[in-house]
C-alpha cells in the first residue's frame, strides 16, 4: 500500500495546480519539482513494494522511508494551500490585506515552506541511493496491475450485486425450516438451538437470517445479537446486550459493576418473551461467565430462546439446559454448483460468453474443489466472474494445492484481493478492517472515509461518491463484503458486512502492511507495536478500552475508537480522520481546533463533547457527524464558514446562523444536511436557519427535524433543484401541500400531525418519485389518478382516517411493497389495481380481520400480507 500513499500525494499536489496555481508564491516552482520526484519514486516503489513481499526484508525499510517521505510532502504542501485558504476567509481590513498582500507571517511560513520542500528532497535523494545499491529497478510508468484510465472500474453487463444472505441459502432451506421450527415451537422453558459447522459455512448467515425476519419480530417482544468470537470479556458482552434491549445508549451501564448489569439484564428480561444469539462462541464456559454473578437471562416460561453459532460441538453441548443441535453439513455437489454459478456465472453475464458449456465444465470441477463451504464457493465465484477466461479457470483447476480448507480459503482470498483492478480498491478492502468483527457497516460512512482518505480518483463527470458506491459494488460482487441492506425503493447498497474469516485477514494483512494496526480489549499493546517491524503505521484502531490516551505519534493521519470509556486525544498535527464510537471524550475541544488537516470527525453516542469556535479552522472538513451525540455546547457559527464540507449530520445543539451580511459562503460542496433540532421547542428557530439553508443551493440530501416544522419550509426548496431525498418532520397542522416540489426527488418523507387536503394529486405528478412515506392524513377523501406515481415502489402512510380512498386502473404500476400503520379504515378495492404489489404490511389495524374480501383476494394472486 506504499504505492497507494504515493499516489494519493501526487493526485492531492495535481489537485492543488489546478486549484491554487498562483497561492503557494515562492513555493510553487519548488511544489512542481517535487511532484516530478514523487512520480519517478513510485516507479522504484513497484519494484522495491514487489521484492519485499517476496520475502527480500532488505527492502522493508525503504518501503517505509518511501511511505514515509510522501506524507511528508502531502502535509508541507497543504501546509502551503492553508495558509491561502485562512486568508481568503478573513473580514475587514485584514482581509483585504491577506488577501491581496503578503503578510510577514505568511512569508516566513512558506519559508518554512520552502525549507521542509528541501528538506524532503533531499530524503528522495537518499531513497534513490538506496535503491541503487539494493538494485531496485525503476519501473516508470509501466503499471503491474489492471489499473484503469483515472482510476475507473470496467463496465458491469447487468445488476451490480446480489444480497449474499440470500443467495448462500441455496442447499439451506431445509435447514432454515427445521431452525426456525425450534425457535418457534410451543414449549414453555428457555431452551438452546446451536448451529455447530466449521467457518465460513454459513452458520452467522442463517442466523441472521432468522434474526432479521419478520417471524422473530412477531414472536419475541425483545431481540439481541453479540458476537463473542475467541477474545471476549464477559462484562462487555453484557452491556452491549443491555443497550441493545434497552434501545438506548445508556451511558450510565458503562460505570456498572457486572452483577449489576446482569441483574438488570435479568429484570428487563424477566416479563417478556425474548430472544439473545451469542455468534460465534468457542469456549465451553461462555454460558457460565455471562451468569456467574447474577443469572443473566431468566427463564419465565414463555418461550423465550438463546441461538448459538459455535464451531465446536463440545460448546454446543455444554449449555446446561433444552439444547438442540443442529450440526450444518456442506453442500453436496449439485448445491455447491448452484451456488458457485450464481457468482462466477450470473445470467446477466451467461448472454455475452462465447462458450457457456465450457466454463459450466471447468464451474463445476472447480465447486467440488471447494469441499461444499459456502463462503470459499462465493468468493472463488466471485473472483472468476471478473475473470472470464477459459485459461484462467483451467490454470487454477491446475495449480489447485493440495492444501487444508484454511489454507486454501487463505490463498483464494489473497488471489482475490490481488486481483483487485487498482491500489485505490484494494486501499478501500483494508479499509473496512477499522471496523470491529461482525459490524454492520454502513455505506454513506464508509464512502465517505473513503473520500476523506483521498482512496477515491477523480473521474471527469462523475461525483466522488457515485466513483466510491462503484467501488462498493465491485466488492460486492466479489464476494469480499457481503450486501446486507438496501435502500428503500431504490435498490442500493446501505448496508454492508464482511465475514469474520475475510476480516482476519483483512487485519493481518494491513497490519503487515503498515496499512491500519489494531488495539483491542484483549492485546493491550501500542499500535505501532503491531506493525511490521519496519512499517510505521500511519492508522490506528482501538476497541472496548478503558482510560485511554491514544497515541501521540505526530504522524498519525487516522483513528478509529469503539466502545472506550474514558479517551483522551493528543495533539495530532496531521490527523486527516477521527471516527469515536461509544465513548467519552476528555479535552475535546482543545485539540479539535489543531487538527487542520482533518477531513471526517464522527462522534456516535459519545459523552463529553464541546465544539470550540475554533471548529472553523479546520478548513479541509468533508463530513461532521454527531448524531446521537449529546453535545455539552451550541454548534458554533464558523462552522459554516467551512468551505470544504459535504455532509453535515447534527442531531442536537442549535446555534443560529450570523446575520445576512456577513454571511458569504455559498456551501458550493454540501450535499447532505441532517439536522434534528426537534429540542429547540420553539418555531423561532427556523428564521435563524432561513438564511443558512438558502445557501445550500446544491443539497441532494436534507433530512430536517423540527417541533414543530413551520410549513414555511417548503418555501426553500424551491431554491434546491438538486434534492433527491427529503425528509421533513414535526408538522403540525399542515393545510396543503405546495403545488410543486423538486422535480428529481425520489425519496420524500413528510410527518405531520394534521394535514387537511389529499396530497396525492400533488404527489404522484413527482415522475421520479420511488419512495413515500407519509403521515397525518385526514380528509374524507384520497385519490390516486391513472397516470400518477410511474416510479413509486414503496408507499408507507402512517395515522390515515380517510373513509373513501379511491385509485385507478393505472395508478402507481411499479408499487410493491406497501405499509400501513394505524390506518382507521378497511382496505380499499383498488389495491386489486396494483399489479406489482408483492407486499402488504399492516401495523396496529385491528379492523382489518383474515375474512376481509380484498386481503383474501391479494393473497390468491400471490401477495404476501403480514399482520403485527
Amino acid at each position: 500500500m506504499a504505492e497507494s500513499a504515493v499516489s494519493i500525494v501526487l493526485g492531492n499536489v495535481n489537485a492543488l495546480a489546478v486549484r491554487e496555481t498562483t497561492m503557494l508564491c515562492c513555493v510553487t516552482l519548488e511544489v512542481e519539482l517535487l511532484k516530478d520526484e514523487l512520480k519517478r519514486l513510485r516507479g522504484f516503489l513497484r519494484d522495491a513494494d514487489n521484492k519485499w513481499r517476496r520475502g527480500d526484508e532488505s527492502t522493508a525499510v525503504l518501503v517505509g522511508q518511501i511511505r514515509e517521505v510522501a506524507y511528508d510532502a502531502d502535509n508541507a504542501i497543504e501546509a502551503a494551500e492553508y495558509m491561502q485558504k485562512r486568508n481568503r476567509l478573513k473580514k475587514g481590513f485584514m482581509g483585504t490585506i491577506s488577501r491581496y498582500a503578503r503578510l510577514p507571517s505568511d512569508l516566513t511560513n512558506l519559508h518554512k515552506v520552502g525549507v521542509e520542500i528541501q528538506r524532503i528532497k533531499r530524503k528522495i535523494s537518499d531513497i534513490f541511493e538506496s535503491a541503487n545499491r539494493l538494485k531496485i529497478v525503476d519501473l516508470g510508468n509501466t503499471s503491474t496491475e489492471n489499473l484503469q484510465v483515472d482510476g475507473e472500474l470496467p463496465q458491469e453487463y447487468g445488476p451490480m450485486h446480489q444480497n449474499f444472505e440470500d443467495v448462500v441459502m441455496v442447499g439451506f432451506e431445509d435447514d432454515y425450516q427445521e431452525i426456525v421450527g425450534k425457535l418457534l415451537d410451543k414449549g414453555d422453558s428457555l431452551s438452546v438451538v446451536s448451529l455447530v459447522a466449521m467457518g465460513g459455512a454459513g452458520k452467522t448467515t442463517l442466523a441472521r437470517k432468522f434474526y432479521t425476519s419478520t417471524s422473530a419480530k412477531q414472536h419475541f417482544e425483545i431481540v439481541s445479537w453479540v458476537t463473542v468470537s475467541q477474545k471476549y470479556k464477559g462484562i462487555d458482552l453484557l452491556k452491549d446486550i443491555l443497550k441493545q434491549i434497552t434501545g438506548s445508549t445508556f451511558r450510565s451501564a458503562d460505570q456498572m459493576q457486572e452483577y449489576e448489569v446482569a441483574k438488570m439484564i435479568h429484570d428487563f428480561l424477566s416479563q417478556k418473551r425474548y430472544l439473545v444469539v451469542l455468534d460465534d462462541v468457542w469456549e465451553t464456559d461462555t454460558w457460565e461467565i455471562l451468569n456467574r454473578t447474577t443469572r443473566a437471562f431468566p427463564d419465565a416460561e414463555n418461550g423465550s430462546r438463546i441461538l448459538i453459532t459455535t464451531r465446536k460441538e463440545d460448546v454446543a453441548n455444554h449449555v446446561q439446559m433444552p439444547t438442540h443441535v443442529h450440526p450444518l453439513k456442506k453442500l453436496d455437489e449439485q448445491k455447491s454448483w448452484e451456488l458457485f454459478s450464481s457468482k462466477a456465472l450470473p445470467s446477466y453475464k451467461r448472454s455475452v460468453i462465447h462458450d457457456v458449456d465450457e466454463f459450466e465444465k471447468l464451474g463445476r470441477k472447480l465447486a467440488r474443489k471447494c469441499g461444499g463451504l459456502p463462503l470459499e464457493l462465493a468468493v472463488l465465484g466471485g473472483y472468476l466472474s471478473k475473470n472470464l477466461n477459459a485459461q484462467t479457470w483451467s490454470d487454477i483447476l491446475l495449480d489447485w494445492p493440495s492444501t487444508k480448507n484454511e489454507q486454501m480459503m487463505r490463498n483464494m482470498l489473497a488471489r482475490s484481493y490481488w486481483d483487485l483492478p487498482n491500489h485505490y480498491l484494494r486501499s478501500c478492502f483494508l479499509y473496512i478492517a477499522a471496523f470491529p468483527e461482525d459490524s454492520m457497516v454502513y455505506v454513506s460512512d464508509l464512502t465517505q472515509l473513503w473520500i476523506a482518505e483521498s482512496f477515491i480518483p477523480h473521474i471527469p463527470n462523475h461525483t466522488l461518491e457515485e466513483t466510491a458506491y462503484k467501488y462498493v459494488t465491485e466488492l460486492v460482487e466479489r464476494s469480499l463484503v457481503h450486501a446486507v441492506e438496501t435502500s428503500m425503493g431504490g435498490g442500493r447498497i446501505a448496508i454492508i458486512r464482511i465475514h469474520d474469516i475475510l476480516h482476519d485477514w483483512c487485519k493481518e494483512e494491513a497490519r503487515q502492511d503498515g496499512f491500519l494496526d489494531g488495539v483491542d480489549k484483549t492485546t493491550g499493546r501500542a499500535g505501532a507495536q503491531l506493525s511490521s517491524a519496519n512499517l510505521a503505521s500511519y492508522r490506528s484502531t482501538f476497541q472496548s478500552l478503558s482510560n485511554v490516551i491514544l497515541p501521540g505519534a505526530p504522524n498519525v493521519r487516522t483513528l478509529f475508537g469503539f466502545q472506550l470509556e474514558s479517551v483522551s486525544l493528543p495533539r495530532l498535527r496531521f490527523l486527516r480522520v477521527l471516527y469515536i464510537e461509544g465513548s467519552t471524550l476528555r479535552d475535546f475541544s482543545t485539540v479539535i481546533g489543531g487538527c487542520i488537516h482533518l477531513r471526517y470527525l464522527k462522534l456516535h453516542c459519545c459523552g463529553g463533547v464541546m465544539l470550540p469556535s475554533s471548529i472553523g479552522q479546520l478548513l479541509y472538513l468533508q463530513t461532521i457527524d454527531l448524531r446521537d451525540t449529546k453535545l455539552d455546547s451550541q454548534v458554533p457559527q464558523s462552522l459554516w464558514e467551512i468551505p470544504t464540507l459535504r455532509h453535515v449530520y447534527l442531531t442536537d445543539g442549535f446555534s443560529p446562523p450570523p446575520p445576512a451580511r456577513s454571511v458569504r459562503q455559498q456551501h458550493k460542496e454540501l450535499q447532505t444536511l441532517f439536522w434534528d433540532v426537534s429540542d429547540v421547542g420553539s418555531e423561532c428557530c427556523y428564521h435563524d436557519m432561513e438564511i443558512l439553508l438558502g445557501q445550500m443551493g446544491q443539497l441532494t440530501t436534507l433530512f430536517l427535524v423540527m417541533s414543530p416544522m413551520p410549513s414555511e419550509v417548503f418555501n426553500i426548496l424551491a431554491h434546491m433543484p438538486h434534492l433527491v431525498d427529503i425528509s421533513l418532520s414535526n408538522f403540525g397542522v399542515l393545510d396543503k401541500l405546495p403545488a410543486e416540489l423538486p422535480r428529481g426527488v425520489k425519496r420524500l418523507r413528510l410527518c405531520a400531525h394534521v394535514i387537511k387536503q389529499d396530497p396525492m394529486p400533488i404527489l404522484e405528478k413527482l415522475h421520479y418519485l420511488v419512495v413515500l412515506d407519509l403521515s397525518g392524513y385526514e380528509g374524507q377523501t384520497m385519490f390516486c389518478s391513472a397516470q400518477g406515481f410511474p416510479r413509486l415502489q414503496e408507499l408507507k402512510l402512517v395515522g390515515f382516517s380517510t373513509d373513501d380512498w379511491r385509485i385507478e386502473v393505472g395508478a402507481m404500476p411499479k408499487l410493491s411493497d406497501l405499509t400501513l400503520r394505524e390506518c382507521n379504515r378497511k382496505l380499499p378495492e383498488g389495491f386489486l389495481h396494483l399489479p406489482s404489489l408483492n407486499h402488504l404490511m399492516l401495523y396496529r389495524m385491528p379492523q382489518i380481520s383474515e375474512d376481509d374480501n380484498t386481503l383474501k383476494e391479494l393473497e390468491r394472486k400471490g401477495c404476501q400480507v403480514e399482520s403485527l
